[in-house]
């Protein structure tokens, strides 16, 4: 019995002991930026290897906003934060005179510290490692499927759609500048304009349902305060070795905003030895781990309401494929019919639809999501678990499903129901790298048939209104807006005017 106790006790300091293999900007969860991880796969899975023969036909990308700047709410608490951290100074520094202590244990940055955005009055934009991220995967997604994006733009063949939020349509400019760079004739670059479509907050289903779902908003509400106690334990246990380690009065709220601006400094601004160094690789990881709960509960597999919801987005998907096989089988001329439907949205739209396919499951819960059972919380650290918020949902986190034409089994019979189902497959591409379907089983490249049949159906029992409780209101009409960027001048717009 001591010896498995020892063992239990040494498993943190085995897996974590190794400082410099440690990359805590791998480990924000969501505030994660995407070159940390971007390349990060599965070592147990072996991707297929796209039969001979097969060709892309259409692209379907649900992909998150770049990295951003924290909200104004946000500042304000790191504002409060660099009071609060003087005031523990003050108070460690009148104990150590009256005791004869020395201080030199709390780190020299701690002195003097003012927020990096104090003084900000805006918040959340997109900042330009953001752009970037969604420039470069632009680039990426050009240059790996070529054929899709040989042809001229036209905005029916590439439509480009984004929330109505600014980091979000900020994203979508980037991206699309990434894509058709070197297609146009602005600037020596040869840039070109593209539109991007936004719907109005109130009705868009497909890319904010979170906002218009009574039923997930009062979910939200009521389970945010068990969500905090939750992370409480984690937070006293920091706690309380933080107090120890530094000798400062460290409270829970000083923690959770310490670990915040980890975040963030680690993030935005590459800096690991301030905030971060507060914290051991084990303390990260299990900070982190409270963050990954969150995540799952309010967003993820913690409710099914969670992804149901999110059923227009993934009808939205199956239609453009649909649509895609019945251009290809009436052979209609190129450049006249949709290649690719790029949507750039939430943390709150890429969770939900990744949940909708089954993916980052722990086991065999395939069968309990569709039978809209609760799942069990992630496994806390030092256990292995497949659902990080660094991998889910990342600053530009993104899903491909990539539609393929193989050649048929049965070339005499195309019309046939057999040879349609052998004919067209789908792989799913996740932050860029091929990942396994449950439903599918667990390969990348699937059968449409048989991924419609195992992944799509089974979330067709209800509609968007009978789950959320709530009548869909007519959108507003809203004037298409071409961006026209200026990349010389450094500047672009990216408005869509709705009329009143």
């Amino acid at each position: 019995m001591a010896t498995i106790t020892l063992i239990l006790l040494l498993v943190p300091f085995l897996l974590f002991s190794h400082a410099e293999c440690f990359d805590v900007r791998q480990h924000l969860s969501t505030v994660t930026r995407y070159d940390a991880v971007k390349n990060a796969t599965n070592v147990a899975f072996v991707a297929s290897a796209v039969p001979e023969g097969c060709s892309a036909i259409h692209l379907n990308l649900v992909a998150r906003h770049g990295t951003r700047a924290p909200t104004k709410k946000r500042i304000k608490e790191l504002d409060r934060l660099a009071v609060r951290l003087e005031s523990i100074l003050n108070e460690a520094k009148q104990a150590a005179q009256e005791d004869n202590a020395s201080l030199q244990k709390i780190p020299d940055w701690l002195w003097g510290w003012q927020s990096p955005w104090k003084g900000k009055q805006k918040g959340g934009e997109l900042i330009e490692k953001g752009e970037d991220e969604l420039y470069q995967l632009g680039i990426r997604i050009r240059e790996r499927f070529p054929d899709l994006f040989k042809e001229n733009y036209h905005p029916d063949i590439f439509p480009i759609r984004a929330t109505q939020v600014p980091r979000a349509s900020a994203s979508a400019v980037a991206f699309g500048i990434g894509l058709f760079s070197g297609k146009g004739t602005l600037t020596p670059g040869r840039h070109r304009a593209f539109s991007v479509i936004s719907e109005s907050r109130a009705s868009d289903i497909c890319l904010r349902f979170f906002d218009t779902c009574e039923t997930y908003k009062e979910y939200r509400r009521t389970q945010e305060p068990a969500v905090e106690k939750l992370k409480e334990p984690i937070l006293d246990e920091v706690r309380s070795a933080l107090i120890t380690r530094y000798q400062l009065n460290f409270t829970r709220q000083d923690v959770a905003s310490l670990w915040f601006l980890c975040k963030q400094e680690a993030s935005l601004l590459d800096i690991t030895d301030q905030a971060c160094g507060l914290f051991t690789p084990f303390e990260v990881a299990l900070l982190e781990w409270t963050d990954d709960l969150e995540v799952f509960i309010l967003k993820g597999y913690g409710n099914s309401i969670n992804y149901r919801m999110g059923v227009p987005l993934l009808q939205d998907v199956v239609q453009s494929m649909e649509q895609a096989i019945v251009d290809s089988e009436e052979h209609h001329a190129q450049g006249t019919f949709e290649k690719a439907r790029l949507r750039f949205a939430h943390a709150e739209t890429v969770v939900p639809f990744t949940c909708l396919q089954g993916l980052f499951l722990e086991g065999s819960e395939l069968e309990k999501i569709q039978r809209e059972e609760p799942l069990q919380l992630p496994p806390k650290p030092p256990q292995e678990r497949n659902w990080r918020g660094s991998m889910v949902a990342p600053f530009a986190g993104n899903n491909m499903l990539v539609l393929y034409s193989c050649p048929a089994n049965d070339s005499n019979s195309v019309s046939s129901s057999r040879a349609y189902r052998n004919k067209y497959f789908v792989q799913v591409l996740h932050n860029e790298v091929p990942v396994p379907m449950p439903g599918c089983g667990n390969t990348d490249f699937c059968p449409l048939e048989v991924f419609k049949e195992k992944i799509v159906n089974p979330h067709m029992k209800q509609d968007f209104e009978t789950v959320c409780k709530v009548k869909i209101e007519a959108p507003k009409p809203c004037s298409i807006t071409r961006f026209m960027v200026d990349l010389m001048a450094g500047t672009r717009s990216n408005v869509v005017e709705c009329l009143s």
